[in-house]
């Protein structure tokens, strides 16, 4: 692609304007990776200088990140839902990945990871180490929600449904995760799960310890079988949860880098004072 030379703009100018309009109309997709700085000093025809000030003015529009020794990046932006998986997948591209998890059931957090964890059980995505932490709430305990929605009180026949939805879920990530320790495919991986008496209204990620991404979770009435007959609750719906993310870059000194570095600090004090061992 040729520049304009009866173009008033710079250089950097017009390759930012040729960028941000790919960005925009959706070429490049939030969390997709950039060209190279030499697939594009290739692409314009100009000097490396001139490319890096081309995407640092896309970095100040907070259109673009950039992570050391991974490359440029869209910026998933925090004013629309993202979706979760491409960003997991490109997490299992590191020697040594690390998924922190606290929500509802943990059935989104499988539905993130197992076509990923299917990729490294062939062999196309090759981690060192895989660790996986979740924390979820205890349905043995009485709980805001869910509850009849009839009165808003406590029913352990309906913890006991979430119960049950929650540990086919949560068996099936350790038991996917464990599998590749023992297939030899990964030197670690552990998967461990702890339990707490609050009750689920949001769902967070963080993911490598660089990127977060929480949602509310919905509270909602809708009817289910109880003892084989239809009861109407309040409940959290995870799948109603849009998740945003805070993406902070290598030069990045917004709140998304505050933001990641507080979720972290959030689940490490769960995780080390009221949460407890997770049993089925």
């Amino acid at each position: 692609m040729s520049l304009d030379p009866d173009d008033p703009r710079t250089p950097s100018q017009q390759i930012a304007a040729a960028l941000r309009a790919e960005i925009k109309t959706g070429k490049f997709a939030p969390g997709e990776k950039l060209p190279s700085q030499h697939d594009l000093v290739e692409r314009f025809s100009v000097a490396r200088e001139t490319i890096k000030a081309a995407l640092r003015k896309l970095q100040e529009e907070r259109l673009i990140v950039t992570r050391q020794g991974s490359g440029t990046f869209v910026r998933a932006n925090t004013e629309r839902p993202v979706g979760l998986r491409p960003h997991v997948e490109r997490a299992f591209e590191a020697t040594n990945v690390t998924i922190d998890f606290a929500g509802f059931s943990g059935e989104t957090l499988y539905n993130a990871i197992q076509e990923t964890l299917d990729k490294v059980r062939i062999g196309r995505l090759t981690p060192e180490s895989i660790r996986v932490r979740v924390l979820i709430s205890d349905m043995t305990a009485p709980m805001a929600i869910p509850c009849r929605a009839e009165d808003q009180a406590d029913d352990p026949a309906i913890r006991d449904r979430a119960r049950r939805i929650t540990d086919r879920s949560i068996h099936a990530v350790t038991d996917a995760v464990q599998e590749l320790a023992d297939l030899g495919l990964v030197k670690t991986a552990t998967a461990d799960v702890r339990v707490h008496n609050a009750a689920p209204l949001f769902k967070l990620f963080i993911i490598n310890e660089q990127e977060a991404f929480f949602g509310f979770y919905p509270v909602v009435e809708h009817t289910v079988m109880i003892d084989g007959k239809p009861m109407a609750i309040y409940d959290a719906m995870g799948k109603d949860a849009i998740l945003f993310p805070f993406t902070p870059s290598d030069e990045d000194a917004s709140n998304d880098a505050l933001y990641v570095e507080q979720a972290r600090a959030w689940f490490d004090s769960m995780w080390g004072t009221i949460a407890r061992e997770y049993t089925s």
